[in-house]
C-alpha cells in the first residue's frame, strides 16, 4: 500500500471523516432547531404570563385607586357635614348671646333711662367723629 492513498477502513480517512463529520453536523442542526423552537416556545409563554400578570396589576391598581376616591369623598362628605353642623351650632349661640346681651341693655334702660342716653349720645359722637375724619 502507498501512504499517498488512504483506504476505507482506516481511522482518519477523508471519507470516513467526511461522513460522520455530516452525520454530526446534520445531530447538531436538528439538535439546534429544537432548542430554538422550544425558546420560541417558552418566550411566548413568558409573553402571556407577562401579559397576564400586567393585565390584574392594572385592574388591581383601578380597584385601588376607586376605593381610595370612595373613602377620600366620603371622609370629605362628613367632614363638610361635620363644619355645616358646627357652623349651625357656633350661628345659633351667637344669636343667643346677642339675645341675651340686648335683654341686658334693655334692663338697664329701663333702670338708668338718663345713662342710657348718655351712652348713645357717647357712641353716636364717636361714629361721627370716625365717619367725618375719612370723608
Amino acid at each position: 500500500m502507498n501512504s499517498d492513498t488512504p483506504s476505507k477502513g482506516f481511522s482518519g480517512s477523508s471519507i470516513e471523516d467526511a461522513g460522520d463529520k455530516e452525520g454530526t453536523g446534520g445531530a447538531v442542526r436538528d439538535r439546534l432547531a429544537e432548542d430554538v423552537s422550544s425558546l420560541r416556545a417558552e418566550m411566548a409563554k413568558m409573553h402571556e404570563t407577562f401579559s397576564k400578570f400586567v393585565s390584574e396589576t392594572g385592574e388591581h391598581a383601578a380597584r385601588t385607586a376607586r376605593s381610595v376616591g370612595q373613602a377620600v369623598a366620603s371622609q370629605v362628605g362628613s367632614t363638610a357635614s361635620g363644619l355645616a353642623n358646627t357652623g349651625a351650632e357656633v350661628a345659633s349661640s351667637a344669636t343667643e348671646q346677642l339675645k341675651t346681651f340686648a335683654t341686658e341693655l334693655e334692663g338697664v334702660a329701663r333702670k338708668n333711662p338718663l345713662g342710657a342716653l348718655a351712652g348713645a349720645l357717647a357712641v353716636g359722637i364717636v361714629i361721627g367723629l370716625i365717619v367725618r375724619g375719612r370723608g
